[in-house]
């Protein structure tokens, strides 16, 4: 599972576990989590543990997820690296006034290489570019096609600053754009976005609620939907279903699975990422996502029976659905075949692989459990600053 709770989860661990009048080792043997690690989490000597953690144990607890990683300090996301400063200023500083005044057409012929940037995971190259034309996009002032322009800029920033973990940032750059969205189906998207920044950040409850009122919202009028009006409520509700899951909302989980899955049957094809969508969608989308959610229910075989090797290999989606994949095989103690995923992945996205948390995970479990590394996996680990 990609997701971190990112906060400590400690207190509330240690009060609920009384309160049901269970031991640290029974806890442990109900949820399939460490005793050391339950006692780190409640001593808060570790900084926070991963999603999946986090869901068995408050599966183990009979809570919601979000009982666990709720906490009334609600603490930012770590430090602006050097790297996503610049992104970040351009998002959430005001610009000084310039000598020259930019233009819609101006800004618009950089966006094909902001786009190009984007999909090819190429992260560097993309905070180059974006962070000047978001400057520049914030002096077009308020006319229609400016506001678009805008919109759509600042959700591929705030796509970009929540991979890297940039939360603060990234909630500053979807609100603007949501703000700017001239229609509902680019408000839509940028809810699509803004529902996974909560998943990241732990605040599932807001995440399926928000998802869940906007595909109430934008649902469309079946007799006469357009292809991207079924794309748009589509993925909110594979939204709306990944934060209940997460949340052991499981009877809510399956009915927006089964819908999204209906939506992208009465879509009838794969459609490309679109002038909207930073997405594809389609049945090969839902079908990805429901690999994810195998990981969640602790199904690795369901996830490596129906891997999908051939399908859309340049999207962004095929490489997040390919570390689910290496994540089933480590779970299935199959290290070779997972550092073979992640070796693929790392040939055709790096930039991209190496700011993904959960491969980094992925691979620290394999260096945790492996008595010898090849040089192969050693290679990978350093490429993805994971500890020997």
């Amino acid at each position: 599972m990609p997701e971190h709770a990112d906060k400590h989860i400690g207190t509330h661990l240690r009060t609920i576990r009384k309160r049901r009048g269970l031991s640290q080792k029974a806890l442990a043997d109900a949820s399939g989590v460490s005793v050391s690690l339950i006692r780190q989490l409640e001593q808060g000597t570790v900084e926070g543990t991963r999603m999946e953690t986090a869901h068995k144990l408050a599966t183990a607890l009979r809570v919601t997820t979000s009982t666990l990683l709720e906490r009334d300090d609600d603490p930012q996301s770590s430090a602006t690296t050097e790297a996503w400063r610049p992104l970040q200023l351009a998002v959430q500083v005001a610009p000084l006034a310039g000598t020259e005044e930019p233009t819609v057409q101006g800004v618009s012929a950089i966006l094909p290489d902001v786009r190009r940037a984007y999909f090819s995971n190429r992260l560097t190259e993309l905070t180059t570019l974006l962070a000047p034309a978001l400057r520049d996009a914030d002096a077009l002032g308020d006319e229609p096609a400016a506001r678009a322009l805008r919109a759509h800029l600042l959700q591929i920033a705030g796509s970009v600053l929540t991979q890297v973990r940039e939360f603060d940032a990234a909630e500053t750059a979807l609100q603007r754009a949501l703000d700017d969205s001239p229609d509902r189906l680019r408000a839509a998207a940028v809810i699509t976005t803004w529902s996974w920044l909560l998943v990241r950040q732990g605040r599932l409850r807001e995440s399926r609620e928000l998802a869940t009122r906007w595909a109430d919202d934008v649902e469309p009028r079946m007799s006469r939907a357009t292809p991207e009006e079924l794309a748009a409520w589509g993925w909110l509700l594979l939204q709306a279903s990944a934060a209940n899951l997460r949340d052991n909302r499981r009877g809510e989980a399956d009915d927006t699975m089964r819908l999204a899955r209906s939506v992208a049957v009465m879509t009838g094809r794969e459609l490309p990422r679109g002038r909207e969508r930073l997405t594809t969608w389609g049945p090969v989308t839902v079908g990805y996502k429901a690999a994810e959610r195998h990981i969640v229910l602790d199904q690795p075989d369901r996830v490596i029976a129906g891997a999908r090797t051939g399908s859309q290999q340049a999207s962004t989606e095929y490489h997040r659905h390919r570390l689910d994949v290496a994540r089933a095989h480590t779970m299935m103690r199959q290290h070779g075949e997972a550092v073979d995923v992640l070796v693929s992945i790392n040939a055709a996205a790096p930039e991209w692989l190496a700011s993904q948390r959960y491969a980094q995970d992925i691979m620290g479990v394999v260096v945790e459990q492996r008595r010898t590394l090849t040089p192969e996996m050693r290679e990978l680990a350093d490429a993805l600053s994971v500890p020997l």
